[in-house]
């Protein structure tokens, strides 16, 4: 747990900000008690979604369809990507979602729940449970044509909505149990990119991949040389994004690589820190009655300001690049990124058809996937991992909480809405998978939410 998100830290913060911040800072308060809050991400995406199912059945609906369609082109002359709105939602803005999650993957596989192969085996084996089974289903309902193409829809968990009702459940839902969900949906995560590399490339161009490759590589060696600079890894990645782009192989991909190649040792640890920090502060005060004061104005000599400077260098020494990363561009992919792509992608028309839509077979295969499929392959496999000895139960779990997080599990939207997108071109297969996904996601969130709240 971090020390800003201790309780005790929270509060001696909080008094801090309250005694000295202005009246602005008072008004926007609750705004940022909102953004901090575990399930905020998870309630913007769902109002996102409820927004584009009502615009999507409103007489606004080819006026909001066109808003996706306006070209935007970006680059410089003699080299432009001239794209719908909706490339850039679903090829750039998507990267970089997919960038944050290879964040998440690789601090899981070093420093978290990923980290020991004891730790791991369990929700390694529910989410393959979790990923074989639904798409079984879905394949005995869709044998051949383009819906054949969709099994990989009902793999997918969306770990912002799952999180996001486990944290609505407040201290009904044990930390393990959190930490058990984490990490199976970061490991699905893990086969929806498998997937989407492999079975969604039609075909490649060699040279731009290799390219793309190669500057990887360039990222890796400035890894291992000690380079730390953000803004270099930034300006390579979008070279690295073009070259992926060029390749054929989706630019998604190309977000997990980059996040590989950040990062994750510090500096100088956390005791070097404490002591460097207390240091410079002494230094701080010693100087204090040196500054210029006026009143409520005060300046800082150059020996304090050399102190500040030096201490800020010490906190960024002390975090990782990727940890700072992923802290600043979490609220970014949490608050923009995926509502974003909800409002863009969730509208499905309401009208006569849907009923017809909800019985065809894509549809079906999706919500017997994601509703029956999902937590049973995830409970399923996780069981067989218990009782053959290789997985242990978390403290304070039982297997009623582990049907719960399969059924939490079950909500597939964001990942599952794009694996839509990749995977059929007939518009009518593409609202009959909408459909199915919204359905089952309400299904499986609900029944886990009450679940999990008797438990």
């Amino acid at each position: 747990m971090r020390l800003k998100h201790h309780p005790s830290m929270q509060n001696i913060i909080s008094r801090l900000r309250q005694h000295h911040a202005p009246p602005r800072d008072r008004l926007l308060r609750p705004v940022h008690r909102f953004i901090h809050a575990e399930a905020a991400g998870g309630i913007v995406l769902l109002l996102a979604a409820v927004l584009a199912l009502v615009l999507a059945n409103s007489p606004l609906n080819h006026a909001f369809e066109r808003v996706w369609e306006t070209h935007l082109f970006i680059g410089i002359p003699g080299f432009l990507i001239d794209k719908s709105l909706h490339f850039w939602i679903n090829d750039a803005l998507m990267a970089v979602f997919f960038f944050v999650v290879g964040l998440e993957i690789k601090r899981s596989l070093f420093l978290g729940e990923l980290a020991s192969l004891r730790q791991a085996t369990l929700p390694i084996f529910a989410a393959l449970g979790g990923m074989i089974v639904p798409a079984t289903m879905y394949l005995l309902l869709n044998t051949e044509g383009e819906a054949a193409r969709g099994w990989g829809i009902p793999m997918s968990t969306d770990i912002a909505f799952s999180l996001g009702v486990l944290a609505l459940l407040g201290t009904r839902a044990p930390l393990s149990l959190k930490v058990f969900l984490t990490a199976f949906a970061i490991v699905d995560d893990i086969g929806a990119i498998i997937v989407i590399a492999i079975f969604f490339t039609e075909t490649i161009n060699w040279t731009n991949l290799g390219v793309g490759l190669a500057l990887l590589a360039l990222l890796i060696a400035l890894n291992r040389l000690g380079v730390r600079n953000v803004l270099v890894y930034f300006l390579v990645s979008i070279v690295i994004w073009v070259s992926f782009f060029g390749s054929g192989i989706h630019t998604t991909v190309s977000g997990v690589l980059i996040a590989m190649t950040i990062p994750l040792r510090v500096r100088i640890n956390p005791e070097q820190f404490v002591a460097q920090g207390r240091a410079l502060m002494d230094i701080f005060a010693r100087e204090g009655n040196d500054g210029a004061r006026r009143g409520a104005l005060a300046l800082t000599t150059s020996t304090q300001r050399a102190a500040i400077k030096e201490l800020e260098i010490a906190s960024k020494e002390v975090e990782s690049p990727l940890q700072r990363l992923e802290h600043f561009l979490h609220p970014w992919v949490a608050f923009f990124i995926m509502p974003i792509f909800a409002l863009s992608n969730a509208g499905v028309p309401l009208s006569a058809g849907f009923v017809g839509a909800l019985g065809s077979p894509v549809a079906l295969g999706i919500i017997i996937g994601l509703s029956i499929g999902k937590p049973l392959g995830v409970v399923l496999f996780a069981w067989i991992a218990v009782k053959s000895g290789i997985a242990s139960l978390p403290r304070r779990i039982g297997w009623v909480h582990i049907t719960g997080a399969a059924l939490l599990g079950g909500i597939g939207f964001t990942m599952s809405i794009f694996i839509t997108g990749l995977a059929f071109t007939e518009p009518d297969l593409v609202v009959q998978a909408k459909t199915g996904i919204l359905i089952a996601s309400l299904l499986t969130g609900g029944a886990g939410y009450l679940l999990l709240r008797r438990a």
